[in-house]
C-alpha cells in the first residue's frame, strides 16, 4: 500500500493556494483593462480633461501592456520568473496607488503607463510560476482552468467594480483596490513559491527587445490612434508604417541570431499557434464587446454606472461556473474541441446580443444573451491558455506566456479599434438618413456586436486550420 508523506501534502497544498495569490495577480492586470471605463466621466468632471484626453486613460495602460510582454516573458526566462514576479507586483502597486492620487492628468497618464509596464513584467512571469508548480497533465489543466477563467472573470468584473466602486467612493477607488490586493500577493508569495533554481545566463538579445518592443507599441498606438484620428490620418499611417518596419527588423534579427529573444519555430507547433490566433481573436471580441456593452447601457437604455455594473452579474457568475468545468471538458474531448465549441456558443451570444433594440429592458432583452456569453468566453478563455502553452519547455515558459498575453492585449487593441470606427460610421449613416440618436446609437453598437461574433468565428475557423496542419505533420512523419 502506497503512502504519502505529510511534506508532500504540504508541497501539493502550498501550490494550490500559490495558484490562488497568482490569480489574484493576473486578476488586477486583466481588471485594470476595463475597470477604468465607467469612470472615466468623473475622472475628466474632476480633472477636467475632455474626451480625447479621457481615452488615452485606457490607451497609456494598453500601449506599455501590449508593448513590453514580449521584453517581459523574456526577461522573467533570463532572471527567474519569481523575482521578476515580484518585482512586477511590487511595481503595479506603487504605480496604482499613484494612479488614485493623481491630482492631474498628466500625472494620471504616466501613471497608467508604469502600470501597464509592470503588468508586463508580472502577468508572463506569473503565467510561468504556475506551469513550474504543475507538472502533471491533469493538474496543470486544473490550474490553467483557473487561470483562464480568471482572466475571462476580470474583463467582466471590470465593469461590475468600476460602476460600484465609482458610485460609493469616487474614481480614486478603482485604483486604490490594487494596493491592499497587490500587498497580499507580495506578503504570501514569497512563502508559497520556491526561490528561482540555477538560471542559464544567456546573453539577452537587445537589437531584437528594441525591435518588438518598439514595433508593439507603434503598433498598437497606430490602432489607439485611428479611434480618434480615422486610419487614413498621417500620424496613424505612419505608425503603421513604422511598426511595420520595425517588426519585420525583429524577425530579420531573430532568424540571424544565436540567442533570439523568440525563437520563431515555436510558431511551428500547432498548439501554440492556434491557442495565440485563438486568443487573438478572443481578445478583439471581448475588449469590443464590454465597452461597447457599457457604453449602450448607459447612453441608450439611461442606466446608471452602479446599474450598468450590477447587469455584468449574471454574465460573470456563469463564466465562473463554466471554468471551473471546462477542465474536466478538456480532459475527456480535448483542447481544441472544447475551444471550437466555445467560440461558436460565444458567436452565438454575441449574434443574439446584436438585436437588442433601443428600448431594451434588461430582464427581456440582455439577460439571456449576456448568459450565453459568459459559457462562451468561460470555455474560450480556459481552453486557449491551455492549447497555447502547452508544449512549451520549462526555459521557455516564460515566452510563451508573454505571447498568449500579448496576443490577448493586441486583438483587444485592433478589435476597438477597428469596431469603434465601425460603429461610429454606421451611427453616422444612420443619423443622416433621419434616425432618432438612440437608434443611430443602437445600430452602431448593434454592429460592434456582429463584429465580435465574425471575430470569434474567425478564432474557431483558426484552431481548426491549426489542426489540419498538425494533422498533416503526423500523417509525415509517420510516412517517413
Amino acid at each position: 500500500m502506497t503512502t504519502i508523506s505529510a511534506s508532500s501534502r504540504t508541497r501539493a497544498d502550498r501550490r494550490w493556494t500559490a495558484l490562488v495569490v497568482l490569480a489574484i495577480a493576473q486578476f488586477l492586470v486583466v481588471l485594470d483593462a476595463s475597470i477604468v471605463n465607467i469612470a472615466l466621466p468623473s475622472i475628466g468632471a474632476a480633472l477636467e480633461l475632455d474626451t480625447a484626453q479621457l481615452s488615452w486613460i485606457i490607451t497609456a495602460y494598453v500601449l506599455a501592456f501590449g508593448g513590453f510582454l514580449l521584453l517581459g516573458g523574456r526577461l522573467a526566462d533570463r532572471f527567474g520568473h519569481r523575482r521578476v514576479f515580484l518585482v512586477g507586483v511590487a511595481g503595479f502597486v506603487a504605480a496604482s496607488a499613484l494612479a488614485g492620487l493623481s491630482a492631474s492628468g498628466e500625472i494620471l497618464l504616466a501613471s497608467r503607463a508604469l502600470q501597464g509596464a509592470f503588468a508586463a513584467l508580472l502577468a508572463p512571469a506569473s503565467l510561468a510560476l504556475l506551469t513550474r508548480l504543475f507538472t502533471t497533465p491533469g493538474d496543470r489543466a486544473k490550474a490553467l482552468g483557473v487561470w483562464g477563467g480568471v482572466a475571462g472573470i476580470g474583463s467582466a468584473a471590470g465593469v461590475l467594480l468600476g460602476g460600484v466602486l465609482t458610485a460609493a467612493f469616487g474614481w480614486e477607488a478603482i485604483f486604490f483596490v490594487n494596493v491592499p490586493m497587490g500587498a497580499i500577493v507580495l506578503v504570501t508569495l514569497p512563502f508559497l513559491v520556491d526561490r528561482d533554481g540555477m538560471v542559464e545566463r544567456v546573453r539577452l538579445d537587445l537589437p531584437g527587445a528594441i525591435t518588438v518592443t518598439g514595433g508593439l507599441v507603434a503598433l498598437v498606438g497606430a490602432l489607439s490612434f485611428s479611434q480618434e484620428l480615422g486610419f487614413a490620418h498621417a500620424l496613424v499611417l505612419g505608425l503603421f508604417a513604422v511598426a511595420a518596419m520595425l517588426l519585420a527588423a525583429f524577425v530579420v534579427i531573430e532568424r540571424r541570431s544565436a540567442q533570439p529573444l523568440v525563437d520563431l519555430t515555436m510558431f511551428r507547433m500547432p498548439n501554440i499557434a492556434g491557442g495565440n490566433l485563438a486568443m487573438l481573436f478572443v481578445g478583439a471580441a471581448t475588449t469590443a464587446t464590454f465597452f461597447a456593452l457599457a457604453v449602450y447601457m448607459q447612453q441608450v437604455l439611461g442606466f446608471s454606472a452602479l446599474e450598468s455594473g450590477l447587469t455584468q452579474l449574471p454574465l460573470a457568475g456563469t463564466l465562473v461556473v463554466v471554468a471551473g468545468l471546462v477542465p474536466t471538458t478538456i480532459a475527456r474531448f480535448g483542447a481544441r474541441p472544447t475551444l471550437v465549441a466555445s467560440l461558436l456558443i460565444l458567436a452565438i451570444g454575441l449574434t443574439w446580443l446584436s438585436l437588442a433594440p433601443a428600448d431594451a429592458t434588461f430582464l427581456g432583452s440582455l439577460l439571456l444573451p449576456t448568459i450565453v456569453i459568459g459559457v462562451g468566453l468561460g470555455g474560450s478563455f480556459v481552453a486557449t491558455t491551455h492549447l497555447a502553452v502547452d508544449g512549451a519547455d520549462g526555459a521557455d515558459a516564460g515566452l510563451a506566456s508573454g505571447l498568449v498575453n500579448t496576443s490577448q492585449q493586441i486583438g483587444g487593441a485592433i478589435g476597438l479599434a477597428v469596431l469603434s470606427t465601425v460603429a461610429a460610421s454606421r451611427t453616422s449613416a444612420m443619423l443622416d438618413s433621419g434616425a432618432s440618436s438612440a437608434d443611430a446609437l443602437t445600430s452602431g453598437f448593434s454592429w460592434v456586436f456582429l463584429g465580435a461574433a465574425l471575430a470569434a468565428l474567425a478564432g474557431a475557423a483558426a484552431v481548426v486550420a491549426t489542426s489540419f496542419r498538425r494533422q498533416a505533420g503526423a500523417e509525415a512523419r509517420s510516412a517517413s
